[in-house]
């Protein structure tokens, strides 16, 4: 049986015969690997209309995440929802994605990356259709619902075949430009739910999911994908319209083959086989990243933001666009700075200031809970979120879906991304529905506790994150898969 370390050898010599000093391989963590260096690939139409059309997905996913907040005022007086209700309603979206969650990643191997976003935008347009023409509570619930299931999905697939379709220079850009659409839905969702209804704000959202269905009949499969099923002819055709006509893809292509089958042979891909000491930190890396982002209050502000700032007596419409406004250049800022600078800096520097961020929203919800100086409240609150929506939005919003898709060997790569997925779902899940009670128990100590989960977040970013740029998957994988 051939393992990693033969693997490893196989594509030294390779490198040794296309390059005068290769480097040598190291299986420490977070040092650069020695296999051979692919070409330095630009951003061929190929790519770029395949990543556009699967961050529709993306924007979908935006706009089902601001839609709580954009609706919460028209919905509630139209349908006369209680507090409660509406709890419920906006942590459905999250208990939804926690089903999903347990299928999304057997769906993508066995369907495809294509066949699981197609899948993921059905699901999401019948909840949007559910949603605009609800009559009472449980009708949103289903809707809801439904919609949580296709963004588990959409969760997953999206950042994966983003990554698995990207040469490696523009890999992290690239895989990043999905929570820069993210956060394009979340702003457009804030913007016009101030001058539409929650049911026409419903049918506006349910436009990106049929844009990505109509894309998807024109565009690729992942050839990583193909690999996994052995499709070696349609394999290479693929690389080649991604790479362009006249690109070699002989070393891609045969690293590619020869990476997937040693993984494919070496282990079974249950859930159960994930707990082996061999996938101990890609497993660790993945699930505390994906975990500590909705925990460390991004979900509350994501979710609840006109909530907040209504508590803080601030008006709801000027801190909801300045969250629309403020989000899209930090992330643009995240995209640019993602392949230059590296993932570990980013999320070091990202959580440092939600940290900062939440300290003075914590700082004044505690002003006003003593009266001392409640003129000062709506201010710092309102520093507090746009300082905290900046920091989250040049790194912890879209880093961890970057790596996930980065650190999982294919053999398993589905259950992996199930398992990350749905333990994200379920903090999410946690957040949106504890939030409201968490604010009526005490503000102050609400964002208390999301200030000592994130400065946690910062121990994990700096001491466990590894370093994943200017890599091939195929040697990130190698070299923290421990065997």
């Amino acid at each position: 049986m051939e393992n990693p370390e033969s693997l490893e050898e196989g594509l030294i010599a390779k490198s040794s015969l296309a390059q005068p000093n290769p480097i040598k391989i190291t299986n420490e963590v977070g040092e650069r690997s020695g296999l051979p260096e692919s070409d330095n690939s630009s951003a061929t139409p190929v790519v770029v209309l395949s990543t556009l059309v699967a961050i529709c997905g993306s924007f979908a996913h935006g706009c089902s995440v601001g839609y709580s907040s954009a609706a919460e005022s028209g919905m509630r007086a139209d349908l006369g929802l209680s507090v409660t209700e509406y709890s419920v309603f906006g942590s459905v979206l999250t208990f939804g994605g926690i089903i999903g969650s347990l299928v999304n990643g057997k769906i993508a191997d066995v369907t495809g990356r294509r066949g699981a976003m197609w899948l993921s935008e059905l699901f999401c347009i019948v909840g949007w259709l559910a949603i605009a023409f609800s009559k009472d509570a449980w009708s949103l619930y289903l809707g809801r619902f439904s919609l949580g299931i296709g963004l588990a999905i959409i969760a997953y697939v999206v950042p994966i075949y983003v990554a698995e379709i990207t040469p490696k220079n523009i890999r992290g850009a690239f895989t990043a430009t999905n929570q820069f659409l993210n956060a394009s839905g979340l702003s457009v969702m804030y913007l016009v739910g101030i001058v539409v209804s929650w049911r026409a704000l419903a049918l506006i959202a349910a436009v990106p999911c049929l844009l990505q269905v109509v894309g998807l009949f024109f565009i690729p499969e992942s050839p990583r994908w193909l690999a996994k099923i052995g499709k070696e002819k349609e394999l290479e055709a693929t690389l080649q319209c991604l790479r362009g006509k006249t690109a070699d893809i002989s070393m891609e292509s045969t690293d590619i083959r020869d990476y997937t089958q040693t993984f494919e042979k070496d282990s079974k891909a249950g859930i159960f086989d994930l707990f082996q000491q061999k996938y101990a930190y890609s497993l660790s890396v993945g699930v505390g990243l994906m975990v500590l982002q909705p925990l460390a209050g991004s979900a509350a502000i994501a979710y609840y933001a006109s909530y907040i700032f209504a508590a803080a007596d601030l008006l709801t419409n000027i801190g909801s666009i300045s969250m629309a406004i403020i989000q899209l250049p930090a992330i643009g800022v995240s995209i640019l700075l993602t392949d230059r600078f590296g993932r570990r800096p980013l999320l070091l520097a990202s959580t440092i200031g939600m940290g900062l961020g939440l300290t003075i929203i914590a700082l004044a919800f505690g002003l006003q809970d003593t009266h001392l100086w409640n003129e000062a409240t709506p201010v710092l609150v309102y520093i507090g979120i746009m300082g905290f929506s900046i920091a989250y939005s040049l790194g912890m919003a879209g880093l961890p879906s970057v790596i996930m898709s980065e650190i999982f060997p294919i053999n398993i790569k589905g259950s992996a991304g199930s398992l990350v997925i749905l333990l994200h779902n379920c903090s999410n899940w946690i957040v949106t529905y504890t939030f409201h009670f968490m604010m009526e128990w005490s503000r102050t100590g609400t964002f208390s506790i999301f200030w000592v989960i994130c400065a946690a977040a910062v121990a994990f970013a700096a001491f466990l994150v590894p370093e994943t740029k200017g890599r091939t998957l195929e040697e990130i994988q190698i070299s923290i898969t421990k065997l």
